[in-house]
């Protein structure tokens, strides 16, 4: 997927992992690898984490984050 005004590509590196994320506008669903956050995530304050920069820049409900 290519980088538009719409739709945002994202890395972050730390030793040898790489996450790569997708933001884009959507329904405010989160994927990371092909399931859900909250099956992905068992503690809330995991979500909570991953939640917490969508929320700053008030995008919780208008963006959709996939990482694939």
């Amino acid at each position: 997927m290519a980088a538009t005004q719409q739709n945002h590509y994202g890395t972050g590196r730390r030793k040898t992992a790489t996450a790569r994320v997708y933001l884009k506008p959507g329904s405010g669903r989160i994927t990371v690898n092909e399931r859900s956050l909250d099956e992905f995530f068992g503690r809330e304050t995991g979500r909570m984490i991953v939640r917490q920069p969508l929320e700053a820049v008030k995008l919780v409900n208008s963006s959709t984050l996939r990482s694939p």
